[in-house]
């Protein structure tokens, strides 16, 4: 688990090793398509600041009033997902690995119908603001807090990297100013977030969307006509053996295989699209529990696009260079930069478009970067501050809301820093916010699925949960740090969205060293476990010790369960079982035909809403 930048934001220029390469720089054009999409960005902010009901509730701040419809909320969870180092790092991994990373898409069909029809359910019908509210109804407030908090220290050392390394790549490929970029990108998305809300930020995601689109398909079709047609780029692509079969291999170990990217990939996708705030938001800002549903429905063809674009420009760009990469020719240091230096000189005679695809780079940073903002904000309101302030007025929570909003913007702005003098360092950025998602996708599938599971098991699940990731994940780093120099594998920013993102995850790759290593053995094995499999690992971790530790505590009763905070999976699993049995086993509560009799008074829900579930 790794990250795909290095500290130095040099490049050998190309024309200091081949005299007849022009240097790459950005043109008058360029800078105007750039400076467009801040524009248009701020605008958006601006005009759901004045319109409406101008933000002036927290409902219409933090949820867009429950208002929006199936479309714009299923291209935000799009955008929330397409982050800029996932724009990078795809077609890097296809140049290098071949495509199959595109079996990837597998998962995305489980890792969508579940959240659909298991997670919007619940959370919709509890009429939640932030997912963290769940645990308190379903254990009780340690175990919210305890969420709360680690949700927010996985995304303030995100946010700040993610803002921050696509800005140093394009620094070093094009010369584009590091810190003016950053700046612009982090203070454009802190003004329309606090302005507008989550109405704001989740139309701008649709804009931002549209323009992702329109960069990678302008570098798609210009790069294939250049190469001579998709069939002769396809035709490289075969010959340079870029066009991977079906790998059944078991092993766990092995980066990339069917089993690693169409079942591991499940657990990925649940962390981000199940239970991460920043998701979760956009379902609960949804008119109805069907536009919410029907958003996961939209999304899931809309994801397989984008995964197709990714893997197509990393087919153009072997058909462009072969083995003979920049990477190896020394213009560039590392692969993230390697995706610029080939838009860069596609686009070398066409004023324009490499703007358009900078503005497509940076659209996915802002669409992350602003649904951070925006559910840490929503948690830090509901979690931290407004149950402890039961008396706070409408007209205050709103003020603060949006004050915390910029507060967390200029946080995010502090985080770039710190991630420029981190160095090597970011990769253990990146591999935290990786670590964190499994084990609060185990602490949220304890509760939904386990009735008889309690909140000293909570606990101890979660912190047996972080434990095993930080441990597998420094292991493996640590290791990797220890291997010979000549040994040493090349950093790839192959990444996709992870949990949370929001948008909301980033996935980081090694590409393994071309000398043979002997296959790892012990806890070796478990360091060298593929990143695909850490979700899964972890979150079963949580799961295995929270039901240990809650049997071994008392199990808790069908009576002291908060209705609707159970998912009846296992009373529709063993229904061939007599009804006595079910009972004993805790597993015949409905989803939504119960009410709660006594309301927490730390929570603001007092009845579930009766549906009938899709």
């Amino acid at each position: 688990l790794t990250t795909a930048f290095y500290s130095s934001p040099s490049v050998l220029s190309p024309t200091d090793i081949m005299g007849d390469v022009v240097q790459m720089h950005f043109t008058t054009p360029d800078y105007v398509i750039f400076a467009l999409l801040l524009v248009a960005s701020t605008c958006i902010g601006l005009f759901y600041a004045l319109s409406g009901g101008r933000q002036r509730t927290t409902q219409e701040f933090l949820l867009a009033d429950r208002s929006m419809s199936c479309l714009p909320v299923s291209l935000s969870l799009l955008a929330t997902f397409q982050s800029a180092v996932a724009i990078l790092g795809a077609p890097s991994e296809i140049y290098t690995y071949g495509t199959q990373y595109w079996f990837l898409g597998v998962s995305y069909f489980l890792g969508l119908l579940i959240p659909a029809h298991v997670f919007i359910p619940v959370f919709y019908r509890l009429r939640l603001t932030s997912a963290y509210e769940y645990l308190e109804l379903r254990f009780n407030k340690t175990v919210r807090i305890m969420g709360t908090v680690t949700f927010i220290f996985q995304m303030v050392i995100y946010m700040g990297v993610v803002l921050y390394a696509p800005a140093l790549a394009l620094n070093a490929v094009t010369g584009f100013d590091l810190w003016g970029a950053v700046l612009a990108m982090g203070l454009v998305c802190t003004l329309y977030t606090t302005l507008g809300g989550l109405k704001a930020v989740i139309w701008t995601d649709v804009f931002q969307t549209i323009v992702m689109f329109a960069g990678q398909l302008a570098v798609i079709i210009v790069g294939a006509h250049q190469a001579g047609g998709m069939g002769e780029v396809w035709r490289k692509a075969m010959n340079g053996s870029r066009i991977a079969s079906l790998d059944l291999n078991p092993d766990p170990t092995e980066r990339h295989t069917f089993w690693t990217l169409g079942v591991g990939g499940v657990f990925l996708m649940l962390a981000l699209y199940g239970v991460n705030q920043a998701q979760v938001q956009r379902y609960l800002s949804s008119r109805t529990e069907r536009e919410a549903v029907m958003s996961c429905y939209v999304v899931f063809p809309c994801q397989q696009v984008v995964l197709c674009l990714g893997c197509l420009m990393g087919l153009v760009m072997y058909a462009r260079y072969g083995e003979e990469s920049p990477l190896d020719k020394g213009y560039v240091k590392t692969n993230d930069q390697m995706v610029l230096y080939f838009v860069m000189d596609v686009f070398r005679d066409l004023p324009g478009l490499p703007g358009l695809f900078v503005a497509c780079l940076f659209s996915g940073a802002l669409s992350t970067i602003s649904s951070a903002f925006n559910s840490l904000a929503t948690v830090t309101m509901e979690d931290l501050i407004k149950p402890y302030c039961p008396a706070m007025t409408e007209a205050k929570a709103t003020l603060l809301s949006k004050g915390l909003a910029l507060a967390y913007g200029l946080v995010c702005l502090t985080m770039a820093y710190v991630a420029s003098l981190m160095g090597s360092v970011l990769q253990a950025a990146f591999s935290i916010f990786g670590m964190v998602g499994g084990p609060l996708l185990g602490l949220f599938c304890l509760g939904m699925f386990f009735p008889w599971a309690n909140s000293t098991g909570a606990i101890v699940g979660l912190v047996a949960g972080l434990a095993m990731a930080f441990w597998i994940g420094i292991g493996n780093f640590v290791s990797r740090m220890a291997v010979p120099t000549p040994l040493l594998p090349i950093i790839n920013a192959t990444t996709m969205p992870l949990r949370g993102n929001m948008t909301t995850a980033v996935m980081t790759t090694l590409i393994t060293s071309i000398t043979a290593k002997p296959k790892p053995t012990g806890v070796q094995a478990l360091y060298n476990l593929s990143y695909l499999w850490y979700s899964a690992h972890n979150s079963t971790t949580v799961v295995i010790v929270g039901l240990i530790v809650s049997l071994l505590t008392g199990p808790m009763k069908e009576k002291d369960l908060t209705p609707g905070t159970v998912y009846p999976v296992l009373g529709n699993l063993l229904f061939f079982l007599p009804e006595r049995y079910r009972e004993k086993l805790c597993c015949v509560t409905p989803l939504s035909h119960k009410e709660r009799a006594t309301p927490q008074p730390s929570c603001r829900l007092a009845h579930t809403v009766q549906e009938t579930a899709l």
